[in-house]
């Protein structure tokens, strides 16, 4: 299969896979595209329209591009849903002094947070200060899932992303205790680079991740230290929720988050967050207060 990027030349969007550094144009190939341009139309448009990209891939006559001489903007513009999985290692439960869960912790995204890989994260000063990172492995829902069961719940995913929840803690833990708020900042959900497909990662359960801060490294782990594994996941959310094509789940984070510090070092204006794991890529954003 493939890598499947959304990616911007001369400011129009295009959906693309990606493959030893060239960018090759899906929808020139004939793949259908939406006004978004991105891949949510190749995504609803089920295995038909993934047995065309591989053709596409397979042939690569169509128009290409150089990594470098094009934008790579976040693979799904708005998902559906953005799921987010709270206290899925247990290092990080340790450290935000909260219980290890007995079932998944879940929480919404706003689909307005996503934003593009290499794009800026900004927040208002007078809205937050408490800005955190969190790297986690993302899941792509390829199908409409509903009432699936553990044995069959990869059957549903498409692929695999990199993901930084950027999280305003002041607003999440403060006051209310706004969880879906201080999760759903604009810009607050950078992710991609590119969607990579299921049969290219092995197991997603051993991939190692890590984020840094100016290059200072901040998180490390593997995703064999998921709590709850993909499957679980997947038949818990859709007992009652169906999930559809494009829908993505952050998986939650391993130890090392500003949160978990006796002195907290939290994220500031010109700061660099570079959120890597293994085989899927990395995504850098810039951090951005606005006054």
């Amino acid at each position: 299969m493939a890598q499947l990027v959304t990616f911007s030349v001369d400011g129009v969007k295009r959906p693309g896979a990606l493959k030893n550094d060239r960018v090759l144009d899906l929808h020139a190939a004939g793949l259908p595209v939406d006004d978004t341009g991105d891949l949510t139309a190749i995504v609803r448009g089920g295995s038909a329209a993934l047995d065309q990209v591989n053709a596409a891939i397979a042939d690569w006559s169509a128009p290409e591009y150089a990594l470098d001489a094009v934008k790579l903007d976040a693979p799904i513009q708005h998902p559906p849903k953005v799921i987010g999985i709270g206290l899925n290692y247990l290092d990080h439960c340790r450290e935000a002094n909260m219980a290890v869960p007995t079932e998944p912790v879940v929480f919404t995204k706003y689909s307005t947070s996503v934003t593009g890989p290499y794009d800026d994260v900004h927040w208002y000063e007078d809205t937050c200060h408490d800005m955190d990172y969190e790297v986690e492995l993302g899941v792509v829902i390829g199908k409409r899932a509903s009432r699936v069961s553990e044995a069959d719940a990869l059957d549903y995913v498409l692929g695999y992303t990199v993901v930084n929840d950027v999280s305003a803690r002041d607003l999440q833990l403060g006051g209310a205790g706004q969880w879906d708020i201080g999760k759903s900042l604009d810009t607050t959900c950078p992710y991609g680079p590119a969607i990579v497909t299921k049969d290219e990662i092995k197991d997603p359960h051993d991939l190692d991740l890590n984020l840094s801060v100016n290059g200072d490294i901040r998180q490390t782990s593997n995703t064999s230290n998921l709590i709850f594994k993909i499957p679980a996941l997947i038949a818990y959310l859709t007992k009652g929720i169906t999930l559809l094509p494009g829908d993505l789940i952050a998986t939650g984070t391993p130890f090392g988050v500003a949160l978990g510090m006796k002195d907290p070092i939290w994220l500031k204006d010109g700061d660099i967050c570079e959120a890597r794991i293994e085989r899927l890529g990395v995504i850098r954003n810039t951090m951005r207060a606005r006054s």
